[in-house]
């Protein structure tokens, strides 16, 4: 009489990189709306609410009602920020009722003098301008996000666009810029951009890093 076959034991599945960055946002202290706030506190750009609902892992809806709830509970508080939509996305603003201890600090901060970093940033937005910030940072080699923020407090850059292809967010420098630097245009930079990789180098690195 033959044996009765036996089953392989279950082997528990390899948990994909999905699986392993998953979470429950009702795990964290403060929620959902916890969760979107540490998400809205890191963005340079309005974020719609579809994209937020993606990254806490919630229905649309749910996130909806959140950030009313947010939006409503900063009001109450009269905190010294608030939510707003603008432009289709969501993303923290200071008050206006603010607006002169900001300023404040902003013009205090242009007094000091420009990082190592903040130097050679600002030489590539002025001789590839327009630029993205993907390309910036192929050239430096590094995350330049924090960067590029502190340029554009000090009002020597800007934002002169969208790339048509990728709608990425195009820079340049301002005419504050030119001022300090004591030009009437961009054309009369010094002839820096040939130690400069060209602009099709530029997308094939930044390509690469997206890849």
């Amino acid at each position: 009489m033959s044996e009765p076959e036996q089953s392989a034991p279950d082997t528990p599945e390899t948990a994909g990189p999905e699986d392993q960055l998953a979470f429950d946002v009702a795990d964290f202290p403060g929620g959902i709306h916890g969760a979107l706030e540490a998400v809205l506190m890191v963005v340079d750009e309005p974020v719609t609410t579809t994209s937020l609902a993606s990254a806490v892992e919630q229905p649309v809806a749910d996130v909806e009602s959140a950030l009313a709830d947010l939006e409503a509970g900063y009001e109450e508080q009269r905190r010294g920020f608030t939510l707003r939509q603008v432009g289709g996305g969501w993303r923290m603003y200071s008050r206006h009722e603010y607006a002169p201890v900001v300023e404040k600090f902003v013009l205090d901060g242009q007094q000091a003098r420009l990082t190592q970093a903040s130097l050679e940033t600002l030489a590539v937005i002025a001789y590839r301008q327009p630029v993205s910030r993907s390309r910036v940072a192929a050239v430096r080699g590094v995350n330049v996000d924090g960067v590029i923020r502190t340029l554009l407090t000090r009002g020597l850059v800007e934002e002169v666009g969208q790339d048509e292809e990728s709608t990425a967010t195009l820079y340049g420098t301002t005419s504050y810029f030119l001022e300090r630097l004591g030009l009437r245009s961009i054309e009369e930079l010094p002839a820096l951009a040939p130690y400069l990789p060209e602009v099709d180098v530029l997308d094939e690195i930044a390509e690469g890093g997206r890849g």
